[in-house]
């Protein structure tokens, strides 16, 4: 499972396990906001949709706490599940998975995981040109989404990406985490290009906790 914040890097991390030869089944290779796609399988993403709605939540407007889920939610995600049989090889990514991670470890009880985070400032500017979310409430979901990224690694090791890093560091990094996963990285092409990162952080300064956060991640990351 591909985990971390929207707008943070998380396409271009599973279109790199997807190129050295990750199965990802029923996913989008375009989206208006993400030229390469997004990489999401359609189906894991409207789970995620109906369960936090079921809860009066939303990918933007996460449950104070993971949700407990229902047999009906267990049994439609072993259907899920059930789609990749007989492949090897596979996984997913939806950021609407921190959410409900626990559900997920409990019925796939070897998952493991890969994650990236962003700037706050950066992935607050991609947020409002995207669809003009407020600059407080952009910040506010990083820190909600970042603080299960860390809570998530505080009780399950796995390597984590700064996608703030030059693309050479960048794909340094990825190519330790693909040969960790026993993937190959590719020989020429990478899927990584420049219109992935359309906003950069500058030197705005950020609050305490944010920071702290911020900081706390770099500490983890590969």
């Amino acid at each position: 499972m591909v985990v971390g914040m929207h707008r943070s890097g998380t396409s271009f991390l599973t279109g790199s396990l997807q190129e050295a030869g990750l199965e990802l089944g029923k996913h989008s290779t375009w989206n208006p906001h993400n030229l390469k796609g997004n990489r999401e399988n359609t189906d894991i993403v409207a789970f995620h949709d109906a369960m936090l709605a079921e809860r009066g939540a939303a990918w933007d407007n996460p449950p104070a706490v993971a949700p407990h889920w229902t047999p009906a939610e267990y049994a439609a995600a072993r259907e899920l599940i059930g789609g990749y049989d007989g492949v090897k090889r596979w996984g997913f990514k939806d950021p609407r998975a921190l959410l409900a991670v626990e559900g997920w470890q409990e019925l796939i009880p070897n998952l493991r995981f890969v994650g990236i985070f962003r700037h706050p400032s950066a992935v607050a500017d991609s947020l409002q040109a995207r669809g003009g979310m407020p600059r407080e409430q952009a910040l506010g979901l990083w820190k909600a989404y970042n603080s299960r990224l860390l809570e998530l690694h505080g009780r399950v090791k796995f390597p984590v990406l700064c996608f703030d890093q030059d693309e050479d560091s960048l794909h340094r990094q990825l190519d330790e985490v693909l040969r960790r996963f026993g993937l190959e990285p590719p020989a020429t092409e990478r899927f990584f290009s420049s219109e992935l990162k359309h906003h950069r952080h500058g030197d705005e300064k950020l609050a305490p906790e944010l920071d702290a956060l911020y900081q706390a991640l770099k500490a983890i990351a590969d």
